[in-house]
């Protein structure tokens, strides 16, 4: 799927990911259960993925 964002969009949604990542590794550190912090994790690995994809030069230049 591909879709345009503007620069204002596109910082926006970063600036949304990169606050609920922190969130998440808060949670991870908080959790008790063994299988929740594991879905937490797994969860923030997918993340982690989509900041990577849109903080890279490629994805940064296409914001329209």
């Amino acid at each position: 799927m591909q879709f345009e964002l503007t620069q204002a969009e596109h910082g926006l949604l970063v600036m949304l990911l990169q606050e609920r990542q922190r969130e998440l590794l808060h949670e991870i550190s908080k959790a008790d259960s063994h299988d929740f912090r594991r879905g937490l994790r797994e969860r923030e690995a997918v993340l982690e993925a989509l900041l990577r994809k849109l903080t890279a030069e490629g994805v940064a230049t296409r914001a329209a």
